[in-house]
């Protein structure tokens, strides 16, 4: 009879044990985008001129070329894989669109061409590291090598700079007569794309599922090998489509355009809440670790500092990033025991006060 009336215990699942507005704000993401919100508010105090409106739009074209790089970037490193060889696909396609360019193509032409090369450049990664079972750090590692050496030494100390200014004044146009660029509307366009695809797609929930386990992803129906293959032929050609901007930008196709970019889209999306081991992340929380690196480093420019300070810190950032996460990760495990250990206590205790 005591059984029949005895209540069961409330069964709850660990990621909805806490309140929607805790599980919303309580975050990596939150706390990263209010990092940057205390970055830009004493920017704008403490340091001449970055509070002014035209700040905004030499931020927003400093960082394209790495928010590019880095939803791609993002997909891969939640499988638990890594791309290192993006700022040498950037250099790479920068030499192609440069010479094609230079041997007569037109302008688009060329560039349709030199992306399709930077999409076989990063499925080269992908079957390296697909069909042959190669870690990706060390293929990736090869190929940035690979890569960089075949842009150098196609144009060596040259640079191919005859580029028709209209390409030029289109990449650096605003929207009307804001200080907003025009490269917005791309980069927005991407982000959402990226976004859904990851947040709201099978093909997201199989990429979230490949970096928790590949053999679990595997016997649930997920195809690891062609879900990898893909995301690194797509950062191929986006890293290409950023060697693109960053050609017409400056107005110039050289080997060594973008060397050590990969370092700083590496650390964006690790500070923005990925990862490194695979499983974990969002698009939000990386495009606020962007635009903070992005911020920081506009701060320091405008307060004189070195761009080799610069280097620094944001190697510091990617330090702290990894960090971070094995302590908040160590740190969750050590509640999580000491919960089921209180809530496995309760029952026996109350059971002992009965009997009593």
């Amino acid at each position: 009879m005591s059984l029949l009336t005895e209540k069961a215990p409330v069964r709850t699942y660990a990621a909805h044990a806490r309140p929607w507005w805790q599980r919303t704000l309580m975050t990596r993401d939150s706390a990263i985008i209010a990092l940057l919100v205390v970055v830009w508010t004493y920017a704008s105090i403490a340091i001449l001129n970055f509070s002014d409106p035209i700040t905004v739009y030499f931020l927003v074209l400093d960082i394209a070329p790495i928010l590019l790089i880095a939803l791609p970037m993002t997909l891969i490193i939640i499988t638990g894989e890594i791309d290192l060889s993006v700022a040498s696909v950037v250099g790479l396609s920068s030499v192609l669109f440069g010479v094609l360019h230079r041997e007569g193509l037109p302008i688009v032409a060329a560039m349709v061409l030199a992306l399709l090369a930077c999409a076989v450049a990063g499925a080269l990664n992908g079957v390296l590291v697909t069909r042959y079972g190669l870690p990706s750090l060390a293929v990736t590692i090869g190929t940035m090598a690979l890569f960089r050496g075949i842009a150098v030494g196609a144009l060596g100390t040259t640079a191919i700079t005859d580029w028709p200014d209209a390409w030029g004044d289109l990449v650096q146009a605003r929207i009307g007569g804001s200080q907003i660029p025009l490269m917005t509307i791309p980069l927005v366009v991407l982000i959402v794309v990226f976004a859904v695809v990851l947040h709201f797609t099978p093909f997201g929930r199989g990429i979230f599922a490949a970096g928790l386990s590949k053999d679990a992803a595997r016997f649930s129906g997920v195809n690891v090998d062609r879900t990898k293959l893909i995301l690194f032929t797509l950062s191929g050609l986006v890293s290409g489509l950023a060697g693109i901007y960053f050609t017409l930008r400056y107005g110039s196709a050289r080997g060594d355009n973008a060397t050590g970019m990969e370092l700083q889209v590496i650390a964006a999306v690790l500070l923005g809440g990925v990862s490194i081991f695979g499983g974990r992340g969002a698009i939000p929380g990386v495009i606020a670790g962007v635009v903070l690196i992005g911020t920081i480093g506009s701060a320091l420019r405008l307060d004189g500092l070195s761009a080799n300070l610069i280097q620094i810190i944001t190697g510091v950032l990617l330090i702290a990033a990894v960090i971070a996460a094995s302590v908040l990760g160590w740190t969750g495990r050590i509640v999580g025991t000491y919960r089921r250990q209180q809530s496995s206590d309760e029952p026996s205790s109350k059971n002992s006060k009965k009997s009593e």
